[in-house]
């Protein structure tokens, strides 16, 4: 109920919109292993949230730059980027740009990130740069997404430093858990040494197939690993959520009935109810 009271406050009362207090909550959605949904995921939950009438920022941290040509960015029109926060400093608010979609803002990637780790190395502070530059603006947010790179260096962490929550999509596949131990660790390390507030919020199941028996027997495997932190809904594999992307849409707009637009419709409802 809580989701839907707000939901219709925010369609009645849309001149309140600018004097309330944002939810100021900051997610990353980390896994090292790639292909498992990740920018899939930021995009799409990020859209919905600002459908929601929800202020939402997405920060593309991956240098594939999936998240922000997944909106139909192209990096022709990209000046600066995510890159120019952490190694230049550039102030957050110079290279947050518009959508073109209701209350969703985005913070691009670019192809120069790929060299950020290295240049990070030897900076001061280097796993709090990125939470320096969210200080400054998440008083701005309700939602504030953070699309991670498939790996556990320093973007992953500066992330994992600048966030308060973390959902981790698993593919449902053979070697879902392949790796999670070490992701677990790592977020038990960041959460001792830099960033006492993050708690994992979920795990979300993604490429789910119901003709593949093995699909089940991994969801029930995660649910033993993770216990009541998994998500009800799970995401289907769906050849609309794959081409969407392609297009530079999300999947409410590009095909908002299909089934996996449903999907992340009552994912994106659960993130908001379980904040």
């Amino acid at each position: 109920m809580r989701f839907f009271s707000r939901l219709i406050k925010n369609k009645s009362d849309k001149g309140q919109l600018e004097k309330r207090k944002y939810l100021k909550r900051v997610i990353a959605i980390t896994n090292q292993k790639g292909g498992v949904g990740k920018s899939t995921t930021a995009v799409n939950i990020s859209a919905y949230m600002g459908s929601y009438g929800y202020r939402t920022l997405l920060i593309d941290l991956d240098p594939q730059s999936n998240s922000t040509s997944g909106l139909g960015i192209r990096s022709a029109d990209i000046k600066e980027s995510i890159y120019d926060i952490l190694i230049h400093e550039l102030e957050p608010d110079e290279v947050i740009l518009s959508t073109g979609y209701t209350n969703l803002e985005i913070i691009p990637s670019s192809i120069q990130l790929a060299g950020a780790e290295v240049e990070l190395v030897p900076g001061l502070k280097r796993e709090f740069r990125l939470k320096e530059a969210v200080s400054k603006i998440e008083d701005n947010y309700d939602f504030i997404i953070i699309d991670c790179p498939p790996a556990l260096g320093l973007l992953t962490i500066n992330a994992l430093t600048a966030a308060r929550e973390v959902i981790i999509p698993i593919q449902c596949e053979y070697y879902a858990l392949e790796g999670l131990g070490q992701l677990l660790n790592t977020i038990n390390l960041v959460k001792k040494n830099l960033n006492n507030d993050l708690k994992i919020t979920g795990a979300i199941m993604t490429m789910y197939d119901p003709r593949i028996k093995l699909s089940g027997q991994v969801i029930e495997e995660v649910k033993n690993y993770f216990s009541e932190k998994v998500y009800k809904t799970i995401i289907p594999r769906n050849v609309r959520l794959s081409e969407a992307p392609s297009y530079g849409k999300p999947i409410i707009d590009y095909d908002p009935e299909c089934k996996g637009a449903e999907a992340y419709k009552n994912f994106t409802k659960e993130v908001i109810e379980n904040g």
